[in-house]
């Protein structure tokens, strides 16, 4: 029997389970998310996440392992997201990874949270092949990628500053919208009138690959105080906002893939599921002769199922270790990781 993986992710405010078994795929997944609890806040409470993970991730493992039928003994490896992410919520999910391995004698895994979101659209069918750009937008990291293989990962271009995840967020919060503020954003654009409001893009003719949201944060905050608070308005400015993030990510995603000579575009994370972002790369991309790969919707936030599939391939080379003792890495730069 080829090996099953036991995935378990709690970065931040999402507990994920999920088992992947390499030649069969995803086996079966489940996820609860804390967004209902920290809405009440307008943002994420670290201490109430590690707190919800503590009391979510058992009960999610029996259901996985019950909709899998999968009993404990045929687990090959467990992998956890190591980092990056919030200390005390990544402690919650390390630990009842090493405890449970050390308990089943089987080898564990941390894994990178973006290694995770970036191999997601491999869940997928169809799916890219190596080699390929990876765009990766979620709440925190706003980066391109060159990907030639797993752990192959060579960083092309970041934020300076604030991600285009923040840029959403904060614009939301500035227009009065509740937590989690991109959806809401991008929902309220839907009714907005294009080209009523001019943002700022920038970075835009920077010459390079990288990006800066922050001066857009700015903008819409002066644009905010010198317009009126109708309904029309809000979502006029919504939909400058996103317009105004969407040109940048698509410019740069271009640019990405002229600058390697690739024609496959990687497009994981939260913002990854902006309807306007997918048909923007979608139209931009394919006028060029390439091909953008999302994830399913499901797996664009955070999710066991990633972190399974993630340290499936690990496994597969050889890198699972029957080592228990682990620690957590709140900040952990992608291009650490090696082969």
């Amino acid at each position: 029997m080829s090996p099953i993986t036991l995935g378990i992710e709690s970065s931040c405010d999402e507990t994920g389970i999920a088992l992947y078994q390499m030649g069969r795929g995803l086996l079966a997944h489940a996820l609860h998310t804390q967004v209902a609890m920290h809405s009440e806040y307008g943002g994420v409470v670290p201490e109430l996440a590690s707190r919800d993970h503590v009391r979510r991730i058992t009960p999610l493992l029996r259901q996985v392992m019950h909709e899998a039928d999968v009993p404990l003994d045929q687990i090959s490896a467990i992998a956890y997201t190591q980092g990056p992410g919030l200390g005390g919520a990544l402690l919650v999910g390390a630990s009842v990874a090493s405890a449970l391995a050390y308990a089943l004698d089987i080898p564990v895994i941390g894994i990178h949270h973006l290694e995770g979101h970036l191999l997601s659209p491999l869940l997928s069918d169809p799916a890219p092949e190596f080699p390929f750009v990876a765009l990766l937008v979620s709440g925190g990291h706003t980066q391109l990628m060159r990907v030639d293989g797993i752990g192959q990962y060579t960083l092309l271009g970041e934020t300076l500053d604030d991600a285009a995840g923040e840029a959403f967020d904060k614009s939301a919060q500035l227009l009065g919208l509740g937590y989690p503020g991109g959806p809401a954003l991008a929902k309220l654009a839907a009714s907005g009138r294009s080209g009523q409001f001019k943002l700022p893009r920038p970075m835009l003719h920077s010459g390079d690959l990288d990006f800066s949201f922050s001066g857009l944060k700015t903008a819409v905050l002066t644009l905010v105080k010198q317009s009126s608070n109708d309904e029309q308005t809000r979502a006029d400015i919504a939909c400058a906002v996103q317009e105004a993030i969407v040109d940048v990510l698509a410019s740069k995603a271009r640019a990405a893939l002229a600058q390697t000579g690739l024609n496959q575009l990687v497009v994981a994370g939260g913002v990854g599921a902006n309807q306007l972002l997918r048909s923007r790369l979608t139209d931009d991309i394919g006028k060029r002769g390439g091909t953008v790969f999302y994830p399913d919707l499901q797996f664009c936030t955070d999710n066991g199922a990633m972190i399974a599939f993630a340290g499936a391939l690990r496994l597969a080379q050889q890198q699972g270790k029957k080592e228990y003792r682990f620690d957590v890495k709140p900040r952990w730069n992608l291009a650490e990781i090696t082969e």
